[in-house]
């Protein structure tokens, strides 16, 4: 088998508590919906930025649960406002359209960069281009961060740094050029505008719960982390979160006209959230321990001198032992006119011939080459684990006790209205 996949140890240099920042993240290039200035693309990305939105967000959340329980939960006055009710139903028509529009850009983005699974070794290679999302596609032809180098390298380890690495992490064929820079970026910011969905339940007068607070908290420092650090995985939370979305807040839309949903639709939404933490914290760790091996072929050109040089004199002059002063006054004119009367050799070029052959070589990779890619992996992983129990406890919560408490409830109208009729 010329490619394997294998499970392995992390490599050293990515285990750090503290991560790198370096690199630093690529901006959008090529075509793209619209323009972001590089400037504005890295600077939204310090950590400064979704750490002080964070902070800010998690204490008016306590200081307004708090102010509506003062006021025995009742709703704000604007909640009963048509202006409300109007901002409500486009906020979530919004960011049903928003999310619907990230999918399928990711879906094209993914397209683009996965290779066909029908292809020799078709497993390696699309683990190798969902593990490195940098430069020309193939297997082994991606350009990769080198911390010790503190450079951008060829992935192959037989290729040698040449300065046209800057030049090749403009190509396309992987998923960060093909689209996750952009949809990615613009995803890690809505996390801050979805942070309206809990100043609309507060307005409304309802406390934010755990659930709620903890999950925008953690989702816009998570984001942040795998579009900051450029992780791999950061692609599935993107593409699959989005989908959730789509369905969510069309949902949310709905309700909001006061129209009945089957409950069965409400369980469905629920459980497709749970099951996205669930893949998703599993996938993302799994990558810190990926490695893979593959056959790497590369070219060896060997020029070889067919032909010596030489010099040949097409006549030859006698040699004379003195020379008068008239000859050499006679052979300053000449050569001053420029010309001469003395005969030049004539130089052959050597010959020189090429011969090409190649060559294959087993090369490995680990999946994750920076500690940054790491720690956004296991921040999202800490995140998930939480937030997976929190959910599933609001599942339980909402279908199965409230379905006993009102199953109970039924029995014992009708046990009153047995004993009503006797």
């Amino acid at each position: 088998m010329s490619a394997v996949l294998q499970f392995s140890r992390p490599p050293r240099g990515i285990l750090s508590f503290l991560p790198s920042f370096e690199p630093e993240t690529i901006p959008p290039l090529g075509p793209t919906p619209f323009h972001i200035p590089t400037d504005l693309y890295r600077g939204l990305l310090d950590f400064r930025v979704p750490l002080t939105v964070a902070i800010l967000y998690f204490s008016t959340v306590s200081t307004l649960n708090s102010y509506n329980k003062r006021n025995g939960n009742k709703p704000w006055a604007i909640s009963k406002s048509k202006f409300f009710f109007i901002f409500v139903v486009l906020h979530n028509i919004a960011l049903a359209i928003y999310s619907g529009w990230t999918f399928l850009g990711m879906w094209g983005t993914l397209q683009r960069s996965i290779p066909s699974p029908h292809d020799p070794d078709s497993l390696v290679k699309i683990v190798d281009s969902l593990c490195k999302i940098h430069g020309p596609p193939g297997l082994g032809n991606s350009i990769i961060y080198n911390a010790t180098m503190a450079q951008w390298v060829p992935q192959s380890a037989l290729s040698s740094p040449d300065g046209t690495e800057i030049i090749k992490l403009q190509s396309f064929g992987r998923i960060w050029n093909e689209g996750l820079a952009f949809y990615g970026w613009i995803f890690y910011l809505s996390k801050f505008y979805e942070v309206l969905d809990t100043i609309i339940i507060l307005a409304k007068g309802k406390r934010s719960g755990t659930l709620q607070t903890y999950h925008h908290t953690g989702a816009m420092l998570c984001m942040w982390a795998g579009i900051r650090f450029m992780s791999p995985p950061i692609w599935m939370f993107v593409y699959v979160n989005s989908a959730i979305h789509t369905l969510m807040y069309t949902y949310y839309t709905i309700t909001t006209f006061n129209i009945r949903v089957p409950q069965i639709l409400k369980k469905g939404l629920t459980t497709a959230q749970i099951v996205q933490f669930l893949v998703g914290a599993s996938y993302a760790a799994i990558h810190s321990f990926i490695s893979y091996s593959y056959l790497y072929e590369f070219q060896i050109i060997k020029t070889v001198l067919k032909e010596p040089a030489s010099t040949t004199l097409s006549s030859v002059r006698s040699v004379v032992t003195s020379i008068s002063l008239t000859e050499k006054i006679k052979d300053l004119l000449i050569t001053s006119l420029g010309r001469s009367n003395k005969v030049r050799p004539e130089a052959k070029l050597p010959v020189f011939t090429e011969s090409y052959t190649f060559h294959s070589e087993r090369l490995s990779s680990n999946c994750l080459d920076t500690s940054g890619q790491n720690f956004a992996v296991w921040l999202n992983v800490i995140y998930l684990t939480p937030l997976t129990f929190l959910f599933m406890r609001f599942f339980v919560n909402s279908y199965f006790r409230r379905s006993s408490k009102n199953s109970v409830q039924v029995k014992a109208v009708a046990v009153e209205s047995k004993e009503l009729k006797h």
